[in-house]
């Protein structure tokens, strides 16, 4: 296998999975999996064979996107659901930052963080105008892979974790009040871990501040990606999750059973995860 090549769509292992919990009466969590493609469509011509042509669509991006509501009764629901519905608009109407070759990796970037910030804003304005003054927000982590790199946006505390070789490595950042004190050395990581500022988040789309971060990795076949809101990971740990990727045989065999062991363990919260990966086949008829 040439480990250069970008993934065929039918290479692309991902599932993505989401549970309102054992206690929670409404779920507040949204997901998103898509394929953003491009497509030849031929109008008229003289060749009478065209199977030589790419009239098929071609994938040039995937994205992956999980959001956790904050707000009382349905607004984090409504939160959640606008965050993802407004940066899958934008991103699409965007599309020419990552369909041209000549586009920098900078206004990528900037792209995304716009999209996060117009999400922001819109957020913001539905609660003034339906909840009354009521809190209103959500975090947001989006994943795009465009071959060879993938690009992560975090705002608030879903987390991005990457499992490859044995190892599991959370990539995203927690924007919470506890997080920004372990980074100060005021507060350490086990107390941090316990502290309720570990659930007060410094950072959110449609709160007082909505801070986007990206980052840019580099893909590869070896890597397994997982996306999830913090349903999952306050009842299994890093080393539970670290287990099940690295005995996995599909990603939604994966998806669902981290979420069953989530429940197991108490269910207190909403529980969305996102499991994905490029598994090498043969081509059809090969």
């Amino acid at each position: 296998m040439d480990a250069n090549r970008k993934p065929r769509d039918d290479e692309i292992d991902v599932f993505g999975v989401s549970h309102v919990g054992k206690v929670r009466e409404i779920n507040q969590d949204q997901f998103l999996l898509a394929a953003v493609h491009k497509r030849l469509e031929v109008l008229q011509t003289s060749l009478e064979v065209l199977d030589r042509l790419p009239v098929g669509e071609s994938r040039v991006a995937f994205l992956a996107m999980v959001a956790d509501g904050v707000g009382g009764g349905v607004a984090g629901e409504r939160a959640s659901a606008t965050a993802l519905e407004v940066v899958t608009e934008y991103v699409t109407s965007s599309s020419s930052c990552f369909l041209h070759a000549d586009s920098s990796e900078q206004e990528f970037i900037e792209t995304l963080q716009s999209a996060a910030l117009r999400s922001h804003e819109v957020v913001k304005a539905r609660a003034a105008a339906e909840a009354a003054g009521a809190s209103m927000a959500t975090t947001l982590t989006l994943w795009m892979g465009v071959w060879p790199w993938y690009y992560l946006l975090q705002v608030g505390d879903s987390r991005y974790y990457l499992y490859r070789e044995g190892t599991l490595t959370q990539i995203s950042r927690d924007q919470t009040i506890a997080q920004d004190l372990v980074d100060k050395g005021v507060l350490s990581r086990s107390n941090a871990e316990r502290s309720r500022l570990s659930d007060v988040l410094s950072s959110a789309i449609g709160a007082d501040e909505a801070v986007p971060v990206v980052t840019r990795l580099q893909a590869a076949w070896e890597n397994v990606h997982l996306l999830c809101t913090d349903g999952l990971t306050k009842h299994v740990s890093d080393e539970r999750i670290a287990e099940v990727l690295g005995g996995m045989t599909s990603s939604r065999q994966a998806a669902e059973q981290l979420l069953a062991e989530a429940l197991e363990d108490g269910g207190t919260d909403n529980v969305t995860i996102i499991v994905g990966r490029a598994v090498a086949r043969p081509l059809p008829g090969a």
